[in-house]
């Protein structure tokens, strides 16, 4: 039966929400240097203006058999293409960011808690329940799609001990599970792996979770625990790390390993002057574990009962149910390239209404210019 565990520190803190700015720029010094294209606009529209009457006095004061036509801004549209493309190099090099909103399924995260304490060696499961519990877990992440699922992983006896963290790489759990070998790696001779403590597991557990959130920000994912363990006797302190598991809204589901036949745990090698305790005898806890699932809101399960792919996908198809279809995420997209596109956009269409052919070689020149100078 487990000792007390500690409540981890700031499980009662909040994140705070910080109204960010739709637009923000990088570099804001550079916008004084829109003042030049802004002055070169008011000499445009001057220019037009002028342009406009010497076009309504040209009407009026010339007779000819065909009414002239004139172009509204004629070679002054050029000049407009190039400040506006002036000004558009301006908002680039000051590095402008604008917020997006970035809409994606909200996926589930599933915190497996496994069972490493001297209990799991009993072979009434075959070829023991530690190996048996180890391999579901393998064909459980085969399952998953790993687009918008994170799984971590974490072992506990008398004490927890996280082994990976809410991830979406398969092979970093598949990793783990290689190296965790044909045994628990807590080992017979420590009195600490003699003892299964459930709640410090959960406790682990919701710091998993709450130190993801306060690292990578809060999600709308379906959380769950998953419980693999030959059971143990139900104690308050249990139900007091449930209720915190229930006020993050965690469900925990539980997979019970061995059977209710049981067997022998194996025992030390003692000297050949040491008298040999008696063997302990090790059973499935099965009421402890569904009154530990029930108090979780999930469900109990039992390894043997159901195929191993069954249990993983009524767990699967449970939280999935609870899972909310879609995620807003605020993101600042860079908007540098984009402005630099444009300006080039504005030049090339400027030189597109160029119709005086000076203008144009003069155009020409220029552009080749530049692109010698890029090239050197």
């Amino acid at each position: 039966m487990g000792v007390p565990a500690q409540r981890p520190r700031g499980f009662g803190a909040q994140p705070r929400l910080v109204m960010m700015p739709p637009l923000q720029f990088d570099e804001p010094l550079y916008l004084w240097l829109l003042l030049l294209p802004a002055g070169l606009g008011l000499l445009w529209v001057w220019q037009l203006v002028r342009r406009r009457g010497d076009a309504r006095r040209a009407l009026h004061a010339r007779t000819t058999p065909v009414r002239e036509q004139y172009a509204f801004a004629g070679g002054l549209s050029f000049w407009l293409c190039l400040v506006l493309a002036v000004a558009t190099l301006v908002l680039a090099l000051s590095r402008p960011q604008v917020l997006a909103s970035v809409t994606q399924n909200a996926g589930a995260d599933f915190i497996i808690l496994q069972d490493g304490s001297t209990s799991m060696r009993v072979s009434d499961v075959a070829p023991d329940r530690w190996q048996r519990s180890v391999s579901w877990i393998r064909i459980f992440a085969e399952l998953l799609s790993w687009q918008d699922q994170r799984v971590a992983l974490a072992l506990f006896a008398h004490r927890a001990a996280p082994q990976i963290r809410l991830t979406r790489d398969p092979n970093a759990l598949f990793f783990f599970l290689d190296y965790l070998g044909e045994a628990p790696p807590f080992r017979l001779e420590d009195d600490t792996s003699w003892d299964t403590n459930i709640e410090e597991g959960i406790y682990w557990g919701v710091k998993m979770f709450d130190l993801d959130e306060e690292l990578y920000g809060r999600r709308l994912s379906a959380k769950a625990f998953i419980v693999l363990s030959d059971g143990q006797a139900w104690s308050g302190q249990v139900d007091t790390a449930l209720q915190l598991a229930r006020e993050r809204d965690i469900r925990v589901y539980v997979i019970g390993v061995g059977t209710t036949a049981g067997g022998f745990i194996p025992q030390l090698p003692v000297s050949i002057y040491d008298t040999p305790e008696d063997p302990i005898h090790s059973v499935l806890d099965r009421p402890s574990l569904r009154a530990i699932a029930e108090a979780g809101g999930g469900e109990y399960y039992e390894l043997g009962v159901d195929a191993d792919q069954d249990v993983a996908l009524k767990i699967l198809t449970d939280v999935q149910r609870r899972a909310q279809s879609t995620q807003r995420e605020e993101t600042f997209t860079e908007l540098y390239w984009f402005l630099l596109v444009a300006a080039a956009g504005l030049v090339s269409l400027g030189t597109l209404l160029l119709k005086e052919r000076t203008q144009l070689w003069w155009q020409l020149a220029t552009a080749g210019a530049l692109v010698v100078l890029l090239m050197t």
